[in-house]
């Protein structure tokens, strides 16, 4: 699939059915995850992939109820590893390390694309709680939640902003 197309085709579904995803497409998630571009190339991310129902049920609560993090086969918790505060500073632990988790998650979302797989990125959770829930050490924030499976729906493309309020050429 040519790399525009998986952007514009994607799209942040919150229905799934009930169907495994196989082992070799994982394998391409996690590729997807670490090949993503990095600040300095410390890598400053971890990625919790969460296949258990009762620790998944339990995610929901974290995130405000909302129930399809539970009925996506696979949820994925990403992580910023705030030790990079030790190479980069603040802008590091504060900055740094989310574009890092970001740019896999953006890797990983078109990775399900591709792979006829749906998912969608979830920002609205309780840190602390998720913190706890996966038992996180203490230099690991979560950044996000995608949950990922087979669509059980097909959202109409979203509307977009014109290209003109969205970019400023600047000469």
């Amino acid at each position: 699939m040519d790399v525009l197309q998986a952007i514009k085709a994607r799209r942040s579904v919150r229905r799934f059915l009930r169907k495994e995803i196989s082992k070799e497409i994982l394998d391409t998630f996690v590729d997807a995850i670490i090949w993503a571009p990095s600040a300095g190339n410390l890598q400053s991310r971890e990625f919790y992939f969460v296949f258990n129902q009762q620790i998944k049920e339990r995610l929901v609560d974290a995130a405000w109820g909302q129930d399809f993090i539970a009925q996506a086969p696979l949820c994925i918790v990403g992580c910023a590893d705030l030790r990079i505060k030790n190479h980069y500073g603040s802008r590091g632990s504060e900055l740094y390390t989310i574009q890092d988790v970001s740019a896999s998650i953006q890797n990983l979302l078109l990775e399900a694309q591709e792979q006829g797989l749906a998912s969608v990125w979830v920002g609205a959770f309780e840190e602390a709680e998720v913190s706890e829930i996966l038992n996180l050490p203490k230099y690991l924030r979560p950044i996000a939640i995608v949950p990922i499976g087979y669509a059980a729906e097909s959202p109409l493309p979203p509307k977009r902003v014109k290209k003109e309020d969205a970019v400023i050429i600047v000469k």
